[in-house]
């Protein structure tokens, strides 16, 4: 059994960068990874460097870097420095994502009147920061590989079906989905088969960006949290912990055949009917 385990799922000698790696799901999968085996090169805007000593104290081979992910050539330079320290890069992880307040309908702000400044900013943060941008800048060292690589970007539910109040941030996942297909294909075709692009989708995780969503100012559920729990068959939130064992699969040469899917993490909800 752990000749098999070793074989086919541990990461020992992959290196992952794991951007948004000081955000709640990317410090979790970033500690999964690094669990497995993996060198852990993450990312952040502030608090990189606390990240990085936590998976240290777990006895986790890492370092943090510094990154508006925003800024293509921040972007170039923290990867520069990436495979100054650790040479090469088999993994990607894009953990940058969520949705703002601002870009939310409700009864004070209609759809109508979203400003247009929010609504960039999360589509941007959510495509260009949580897919396309770092894609190009990492993966173009990853093409370069002649063992197994894996980009794994962060989709979610609203992919699947577009969920109310939230129009920027769902049309920037089906993008991210949209573009992980895409970027599997163009890999594959044009530079290396070796190379896999897949997402995961998470469910209903309790992050800072969508907590006001689904909990009012007692942290007991909102109409909306109630509605979700009711949709979810499994009948809870997602734990970032969830999120691992998909991580860890994608990131292995146990998925080595697969390339250009979306996977939901979601407790049953997208195959739920509501009957």
């Amino acid at each position: 059994m752990d000749n098999f385990l070793e074989t086919n799922f541990s990461l020992k000698g992959k290196t992952a960068v794991i951007t948004g790696g000081t955000g709640i799901l990317g410090s979790v999968i970033a500690k999964g990874l690094g669990k497995a085996g993996a060198k852990i090169a993450l990312t952040g805007r502030k608090n990189y460097e606390e990240s990085a000593k936590n998976l240290i104290s777990e006895g986790i081979e890492a370092k943090g870097y510094q990154l508006d992910i925003l800024k293509k050539e921040e972007i170039f330079k923290c990867s520069e420095k990436i495979i100054s320290d650790f040479e090469n890069i088999s993994i990607l992880v894009n953990c940058i994502g969520g949705n703002i307040e601002e870009a939310t309908t409700s009864s004070e702000l209609s759809f109508f009147d979203l400003p247009l400044n929010s609504l960039e900013k999360v589509i941007s943060l959510n495509i260009f920061g949580g897919a396309i941008l770092p894609s190009q800048v990492f993966g173009k060292y990853m093409v370069k590989n002649k063992e197994e690589s894996s980009i794994i970007n962060i989709s979610s539910m609203n992919a699947f079906r577009p969920l109310t109040r939230i129009p920027g941030y769902s049309a920037a996942k089906a993008a991210v989905s949209n573009f992980t297909q895409w970027l599997a294909v163009h890999l594959a075709q044009q530079y290396n088969k070796n190379i896999r692009v897949n997402a995961i989708a998470p469910g209903f995780f309790l992050t800072q960006q969508n907590r006001y969503l689904l909990l009012d100012e007692k942290e007991n559920l909102t109409q909306r949290g109630h509605t979700i729990i009711n949709h979810t068959p499994m009948g809870r939130f997602g734990e970032p912990e969830d999120l691992i064992g998909i991580c860890i699969f994608l990131a292995s040469d146990s998925s080595k055949f697969i390339t250009g899917t979306v996977i939901p993490i979601d407790g049953g909800f997208n195959a739920f009917s509501g009957v």
